[in-house]
């Protein structure tokens, strides 16, 4: 196929291409991977023309930009792309109409994929299309705009880049002064934990003391007044009547262990008066003596008067000392 007839084909399909390669060459830029956006002096770019591509005959050249052409590689990969196949050419055939004729048809594509690169931030790629461009036509009307743009691009990006670093700096030394701020604020916390764990143990220790003291009174007052009860006990006792030791017990079922004297291991003792009736059941008791104190008279009064003995010709009123013993 002739050049000539390719350019021809060209001019006929130039709008529809331009659609066409336009969404196929961004579809192309979104699949590629992302790049990091340029520093303040960015490497050179590569040539508007790759030297492989210098290195092709005409024929080659016409071949590879008419593949080229079919598949939208219109400026881009670079070393492989209609742009470069026919700058490469028109330096080979300066006069041909038709390679002068593809270029300006095929110029609008790539100043697209230029401003689309400075959108990106892909500062290399830009400056690879803008070199294409200013090949194919040095004195075209959107190059110095399109230069413009990538240097003001590249500043925005270096100046974003300094304010980054420097409000990254302000960031980690907000995030310093926080972390120690909240160290000692935890570690006065810990202080005002202990000197309260510490306040509470002296109170705590205080209510014991004092616990035992009024344990200790209660029960010096206790052997006092058992002292005191055995003593006028035995003042008054009256040998037991006769009668009473005729008693024969059928059913003498044993106290309940109070629970709280149970736990605290407390034994004692209790003397009861108790008077039997004729029918042998129990009519009356009383509680004459106890050791210690109100610890096991309501338990040893609701045994006795379970107790059961003999029918008597007359009620016998007798005493009986009940133990309490937790082993």
């Amino acid at each position: 196929m002739s050049l000539t007839n390719t350019t021809g084909r060209l001019r006929y399909v130039a709008p529809l291409l331009l659609i066409v390669a336009v969404a196929a060459c961004s579809k192309q830029d979104e699949a590629a991977p992302a790049t990091t956006p340029a520093a303040a002096t960015p490497a050179a770019p590569p040539p508007a023309v790759s030297a492989e591509v210098q290195a092709m005959d005409a024929d080659a050249l016409r071949e590879a930009a008419t593949k080229a052409l079919r598949e939208n590689r219109i400026y881009a990969p670079g070393g492989d792309n209609a742009m470069e196949y026919y700058l490469a050419l028109r330096d080979k055939l300066p006069n041909d109409p038709g390679v002068t004729s593809a270029l300006t048809d095929l110029m609008p594509y790539t100043l697209i994929a230029a401003e689309q690169s400075i959108a990106r931030e892909e500062f290399t790629e830009a400056q690879r299309l803008s070199a294409i461009i200013e090949k194919a036509d040095p004195k075209a009307p959107a190059l110095p705009r399109l230069q413009q743009s990538i240097a003001a691009a590249q500043q925005a990006v270096a100046q974003r880049a300094v304010t980054d670093d420097a409000k990254s700096k302000a960031d980690e030394e907000a995030r310093v002064k926080e972390q120690q701020r909240l160290a000692q604020q935890a570690e006065q916390q810990r202080a005002a934990e202990a000197a309260a764990a510490q306040q509470l143990a002296q109170q705590q220790e205080a209510a014991r003391q004092e616990a035992a003291r009024q344990e200790a009174e209660r029960q010096a007052a206790a052997q006092r007044e058992a002292a005191e009860r055995q003593a006028a006990a035995a003042r008054a006792a009256v040998p037991a009547a006769a009668p009473a030791q005729t008693l024969r017990a059928v059913s003498t079922p044993a106290p309940r262990y109070p629970p709280e004297a149970l736990r605290s291991g407390t034994q004692g003792e209790v003397l009861v008066e108790i008077t039997v009736g004729t029918d042998g059941s129990v009519t009356n008791a009383r509680v004459v003596r106890a050791t210690p104190a109100r610890v096991f008279d309501r338990e040893a009064l609701n045994a006795v008067r379970r107790w059961r003995f003999e029918p008597v010709d007359a009620p016998v009123t007798t005493r009986r000392t009940i133990g309490f013993s937790p082993g």
